[in-house]
């Protein structure tokens, strides 16, 4: 029984040449002419649907899932572009891809929760590996999505742990529209998801490297993942020591430099850190309130937190050691890397930010086959708690 994996890289303007370019690439690597399966992650740039019809009839019109992001991370190329596609294309007699979508995540995410959960019963078996899911990073709310699935697959007496991994998709900073892609289809406000099955497991870390700055606040009235006020005033009010000069006009790098840290769960406090990271997804200036992308309730504590360089390089390696540690000698068929905007070209300097995924990269394991994007959000379970994080790394190395 054997996988074969290879991944391909295009920064070409024209969305044919680009997709085709990739493909090929990755084709060549993994030493292929049709695969099994793809994975796509490309920067919105391109025509959408020219890129994708480009990759399929390249892979002869293998299954393929994937999104828009930031930038694309592969082991050749860390690229935060309008330009930049990843393919990685998988061949397996030992693993099994199955995939589909749900639409209108937005205002309606039990529903999209429920109805995943109808989409993916047919895959479900003992010798299921993971879910990856990969949505729309500007209407996704994890919480009652996550709620209604896990309560949908209960109903239905599927009883087993069903890891969920992935990323949310992003627009290059322009928070306007992001891209989902299934097949031969592109679309937006909805999630691509892939059903992993078949012999064999995955290893993975999670670590975001954020410190607080600030005193315990309280929020004092909210509504599902909108926070009207901290500290009996309105939301904005009370971070307005926080907030620079550009606020109002430049919302996009104010809420990448302010994020908020809420206590860690107990009941995954003994694999994460002290804070869960939320970045503000939206604000009104006129009524003060912010929103993230997960649910939140009155009476909930939390601080102002920011990045700190060192953590994130030292959070990096705590990854690589829990998936050294997991693999137990090993090696992964392949691996796929969730990493957030707020870890690349807004914190580092260019060489800053290649130094800190090669360092990663290089601590798996060379020569793994290795794609990944920037995402706004990230999916992966903490000590089996399927859970949605910030301005964290989520990598995952399939065995």
């Amino acid at each position: 029984m054997a996988t074969s994996a290879g991944v391909g890289f295009s920064e070409h303007r024209n969305p044919v040449a680009a997709g085709k370019e990739a493909a090929m690439k990755a084709l060549e690597q993994a030493g292929i002419a049709k695969p099994d399966f793809v994975f796509v992650f490309a920067t919105v740039g391109y025509n959408q649907q020219s890129l994708i019809r480009s990759i399929r009839e390249a892979t002869s019109g293998a299954p393929l899932s994937g999104c828009s992001g930031e930038g694309i991370i592969t082991r050749e190329t860390v690229a935060e572009t309008n330009f930049g596609v990843a393919v990685m294309v998988i061949s397996s007699n030992e693993l099994r891809f199955n995939n589909g979508m749900v639409k209108g995540v937005g205002e309606r995410a039990g529903p999209a929760g429920e109805l995943l959960a109808s989409e993916i019963r047919p895959f479900l078996g003992v010798d299921n590996i993971a879910c990856f899911l990969l949505a729309d990073g500007l209407v996704f709310n994890f919480d009652p999505f996550l709620s209604a699935f896990e309560t949908a697959l209960r109903r239905d007496g599927q009883e087993g742990y069903l890891p969920l991994f992935g990323g949310l998709a992003a627009d290059n900073w322009a928070s306007k529209k992001t891209f989902q892609y299934h097949d031969d289809e592109v679309f937006s406000e909805g999630l691509s998801f892939v059903v992993m099955s078949g012999s064999g497991g995955i290893a993975s870390g999670v670590n975001h490297g954020c410190v607080p700055v600030g005193s315990k606040r309280t929020i004092t009235r909210s509504l599902g993942n909108i926070i009207y006020e901290i500290d009996g005033v309105p939301a904005l009010e009370a971070l307005q020591d926080y907030l620079g000069d550009d606020w109002r006009t430049q919302w996009n790098k104010t809420s990448l430099n302010l994020c908020l840290g809420f206590k860690t769960p107990e009941t995954i406090k003994s694999g994460y850190e002290e804070y869960i990271i939320r970045y503000m997804m939206g604000m009104n200036d006129k009524e003060g309130w912010v929103t993230i992308q997960s649910e939140v309730c009155e009476g909930t504590e939390l601080w102002i937190v920011r990045r700190d360089k060192e953590l994130i390089n030292c959070g990096m390696r705590a990854i690589s050691s829990q998936i050294r540690e997991q693999l137990a000698g090993r090696i992964p068929k392949f691996v796929l890397q969730f990493e957030c905007v707020g870890r690349g070209k807004v914190v580092f300097r260019e060489q800053e930010k290649i130094e800190l995924i090669r360092g990663l990269q290089q601590e798996v394991g060379e020569g793994i086959p290795w794609i990944g994007f920037y995402t706004y959000g990230e999916i992966g379970p903490v000590v089996r708690n399927n859970c949605f994080h910030n301005f964290t790394s989520v990598v995952t190395a399939v065995y």
